[in-house]
């Protein structure tokens, strides 16, 4: 399992959201650049980017600073957010980013995401945001009726990379990881699932490393890297000896 911080992107300044609230935002750096750079230096093997902005706009609206980040680290970067139609899935991907996440359109436009996959082998991720087990989309703005298991059992066998998995209710919270619902949603697939939301001390990577029986690939944690409740170094150390 290897752990993999979150720059989310508002206003081109590094934020988060608690529970997705757009109103409850903290500002973490106004520099995403520097901050992926950061990460990178402590180790990180993977860069979780959102574009927030983009997420609620249906569009990109912070693509120069997504591939800004790109070209300025030595390791892969996913994007997420306002990602809806096979042109900007094609510019982020051939542009230097090496994951995209479909996630309102993952719900809305299946063939989109089969044109992708087709395109893109191996390179689309596709994100999963839940509130009480029912997806949420267009930047977590809208719950809809549609099971998070069914969603990801429906792409499963697309040829995508991963599955990230968010539960809302948690994101940003530091309230702990939903160990339950994330291994549910593991076992439930034939592809790599991303942990998101909640991460809020080290024993949460612990209780995740302590998940055998299934893939965990990754956690995603952005919030308790950034108030230092989780030390990077020390994380990472603790997937590499756990």
């Amino acid at each position: 399992m290897i752990i993999i911080p979150a720059i989310d992107i508002k206003d081109g300044k590094c934020v988060r959201l608690a529970q997705g609230d757009f109103n409850r935002v903290t500002t973490y750096g106004d520099n995403p650049v520097e901050m992926a750079v950061a990460w990178m230096q402590k180790g990180a093997e993977l860069i979780h980017v959102v574009d927030l902005d983009g997420s609620v706009a249906g569009l990109p609206r912070n693509a120069n600073i997504v591939l800004d980040i790109a070209g300025n680290v030595d390791v892969p970067v996913q994007i997420g957010g306002g990602i809806r139609d096979i042109k900007t899935i094609e510019f982020y991907l051939n542009h230097g980013v090496s994951s995209v996440i479909l996630g309102t359109t993952a719900l809305q436009n299946e063939d989109i995401v089969q044109s992708a996959c087709s395109a893109f082998p191996g390179r689309i991720i596709i994100g999963i945001d839940a509130l009480k087990g029912r997806v949420a989309v267009r930047g977590w703005t809208e719950t809809t009726e549609k099971r998070a298991i069914d969603l990801a059992r429906h792409y499963e066998n697309y040829g995508i990379k991963a599955i990230v998995y968010t539960d809302i209710e948690r994101d940003g919270m530091s309230t702990g990881v939903n160990i339950e619902a994330t291994r549910e949603m593991a076992m439930s697939v034939n592809v790599p699932v991303i942990a998101s939301g909640g991460v809020a001390t080290i024993a949460d990577i612990e209780k995740l490393l302590a998940v055998k029986d299934c893939d965990i690939y990754g956690v995603i944690t952005g919030r308790a890297l950034y108030t230092g409740a989780i030390d990077l170094e020390e994380a990472i150390q603790k997937t590499k000896t756990g």
